[in-house]
């Protein structure tokens, strides 16, 4: 039976809410909600308030991880003082989970290209996931969304580097390209079987710009929103946003956000992800 991924065009807060009841989910324990905290000088990041009442919904905690690259993120205080001028704090207790070492190193048996991984050692803290992506382009990946969470997302700042490097950090901007995408799929599968299926997924495509929400100088979005998706797959859900963008041939940005997918070989993440297991790329949309 097709993974079912389910799909609204109204994008509202109320309605990320109301697609994640759908999915029939239910995450026990303690919850940790993966998103994005936005570079400062960023314009197309989802806000806090944005997600709030799904936070609220699941009394989940906000986590994030600190950065490889320069910029706003990219050590504890300066992540910290971020997180604030953004205004996450104001509304949610949130977990920066490499904010002091040691991280956890994760064992990727299974792994493609790298056999390891290293998160925020606070993931220990939690029983389950729920993975809020903003759907978008991506200067290295091609595309952003829940493989690249529960990778390069997840990952501490030196498992960025590890996974960026194929598993060498010195080689973090000129490892073989594909090789860096296969390493995002192995270490979304050792967060995938670290908590055991207890995880879910809403995308949400808005603001669809070239560029990630990591980028401090990012494109305005190129194409017109398309809505919010939600499931309990995350090789389903990237997959199924994927082809929206594809769908949407009238779209006049569409062939601009395409080349960035395309010349990344984007979809070589969900590829990988999909031969690994975590997922599947058949899905049925349920339109809501």
């Amino acid at each position: 039976m097709k993974t079912k991924v389910y799909f609204s065009r109204e994008i509202t807060p109320e309605k990320v809410v109301e697609l994640y009841k759908l999915t029939g989910k239910e995450l026990t324990g303690k919850v940790a909600v993966k998103l994005h905290s936005g570079e400062v000088g960023n314009q197309n990041f989802l806000r806090p308030e944005f997600w709030k009442p799904i936070v609220e919904y699941v009394k989940g905690t906000v986590v994030e991880c600190n950065t490889a690259y320069d910029g706003s993120r990219d050590t504890t205080p300066k992540h910290l003082q971020t997180i604030k001028q953004h205004g996450w704090d104001k509304y949610f207790t949130v977990d920066l989970m490499d904010a002091e070492g040691p991280d956890l190193e994760m064992p990727l048996p299974r792994g493609r290209r790298i056999h390891k991984n290293f998160v925020g050692k606070n993931l220990a803290r939690y029983d389950a996931m729920l993975v809020l992506s903003h759907f978008k382009g991506h200067p290295m990946g091609g595309y952003g969304g829940a493989l690249k969470q529960l990778s390069i997302g997840v990952a501490s700042s030196a498992g960025k580097a590890y996974i960026h490097g194929a598993g060498v950090p010195e080689q973090i901007w000129t490892a073989d390209h594909d090789a860096f995408l296969e390493s995002m799929a192995d270490a979304a599968q050792g967060v995938m079987d670290f908590f055991k299926g207890n995880t879910a997924f809403i995308n949400v495509m808005k603001n669809i710009s070239v560029d990630c929400d990591c980028c401090a100088v990012a494109e305005d979005p190129c194409m017109a929103d398309i809505g919010i998706l939600a499931g309990t797959d995350p090789v389903a859900i990237d997959q199924a946003c994927l082809d929206l963008v594809y769908a949407a041939k009238e779209d006049p940005g569409q062939k601009h956000f395409l080349e960035r997918v395309e010349s990344r070989n984007g979809v070589h993440t969900i590829e990988a992800a999909a031969a690994l297991g975590i997922g599947s790329r058949e899905y049925e949309l349920i339109r809501v």
